[in-house]
């Protein structure tokens, strides 16, 4: 009897011991090169359009698109639009696998169309002119690639000083650009698939910038950057706060939710159809990469902060990719003894199941895109070049 009691509590301490073991490290993997596409001064970015792999950027003043298959052999090169001095800075496709990019352009060679007067939240009187704006660049354009012909539309909004665009995002219904002014202010302007502009919506207007663009399909629309003044009434928290905006379809602004860290520079850089959101965190001399999925009421489900560079890219519900600058506890091997790319993959729940790291010699991430049928492609850079990466 005593040997029977002995052995049923052996039993149950196993089990317990089990049960509270921790979880298994994620086996970490390597990324593996798709392709390396240009210099950092050329190349502004990548998307998808069916198989195809469409690279857009400057080059000596003058914007271009480039499209590559998986194997890196190049399908076509496109100047859009050799007449004029122009910047093509954002881009994105729609449901047809048209692409859309967008920029700013001179007006020198335009001939101007009137502008939808812009309505501007929170007005004061303090300017600052970002250093990267060339100023002879007064018009946003949006240059449409038909995915079959290739051929190329170009639609323009004459402005009175220059807007950078950060952001497009596209649905069967338009498109909606983000950006900001010369003078630090939030920039929101949405077309109908003619390239036919809506009235542009200012938000702030001394210290805002708008980084990604989410477009609802009640015509919505969820906005998100950084800012240093009151927007909507909701004051800065922080030195700096990452603020997402909702937007009506007639341009309203809704509502503004504000990160709460009292002493942080935030900005949220990027945000994913279902609301996950990357951005960065400094405090004091660290900085991290925040990750957080928000619900459609903009309430966090899951977070995450790493010890990084600070900007993150993310994609679709599952995928985040930045540079890691410290051990990250769930994946096995994973010291960078500097700066190193790094892309996790996320369950539901949230729960890290998958870890790629781009090579050695890459030092910044440039972007995240997911296609249906080329999978996740993630976009980084060393010191010379730029290239895209996907999962092995």
């Amino acid at each position: 009897m005593k040997r029977l009691v002995s052995f049923v509590c052996i039993a149950c301490l196993l089990i317990v011991s089990n049960s509270s073991a921790a979880p298994a490290l994620i086996a970490l993997k390597d990324l593996k090169l798709v392709a390396t596409i240009g210099i950092p001064d050329e190349v502004s970015g990548v998307v998808t359009t069916g198989g195809s792999i469409v690279i857009y950027g400057t080059k000596l003043e003058k914007s271009y698109a480039q499209a590559i298959n998986i194997s890196g052999e190049e399908l076509w090169t496109i100047e859009l639009d050799p007449a004029s001095q122009s910047l093509a800075s954002a881009a994105t496709t729609d449901a047809s696998g048209n692409v859309w990019i967008g920029g700013s352009i001179s007006q020198n060679t335009l001939t101007p169309t009137p502008a939808p007067s812009s309505s501007a939240l929170n007005p004061d009187n303090v300017t600052s002119l970002p250093q990267d704006v060339d100023l002879t660049l007064k018009s946003v354009v949006l240059w449409r690639i038909d995915q079959n012909t290739h051929a190329v539309s170009s639609f323009t909004l004459p402005q009175t000083a220059p807007v950078l665009i950060t952001s497009l995002a596209a649905d069967k219904n338009g498109v909606t650009l983000v950006g900001i002014t010369s003078t630090n202010v939030g920039f929101v302007v949405s077309a109908n698939l003619l390239g036919e502009f809506g009235k542009p919506t200012l938000i702030g207007k001394s210290s805002t910038t708008l980084d990604a663009v989410v477009r609802h399909n009640d015509g919505s629309l969820t906005v998100v950057g950084a800012s240093s003044e009151t927007l909507n009434g909701k004051k800065l928290v922080g030195i700096t706060d990452g603020v997402i905006i909702k937007i009506s379809k007639t341009g309203g602004l809704l509502s503004v939710v504000r990160s709460s860290a009292t002493k942080a520079v935030r900005n949220w850089n990027s945000a994913s159809s279902s609301l996950l959101l990357g951005g960065q965190v400094i405090t004091g001399s660290k900085t991290e990469s925040a990750i957080t999925k928000f619900s459609s009421t903009y309430v966090p489900t899951w977070t995450y902060r790493f010890m990084s560079t600070g900007t993150a890219f993310t994609s679709g519900a599952t995928s985040a990719f930045f540079a890691s600058t410290a051990k990250i506890p769930q994946i096995a091997t994973w010291t960078p003894k500097s700066a190193r790319p790094i892309l996790l993959t996320f369950d539901s729940k949230g729960r890290i199941i998958g870890a790629n790291s781009a090579p050695t010699n890459q030092r910044e991430v440039l972007g995240l895109v997911t296609s249906k049928i080329l999978g996740v492609l993630c976009i980084s850079a060393s010191k010379e070049a730029i290239s895209i990466y996907t999962p092995t």
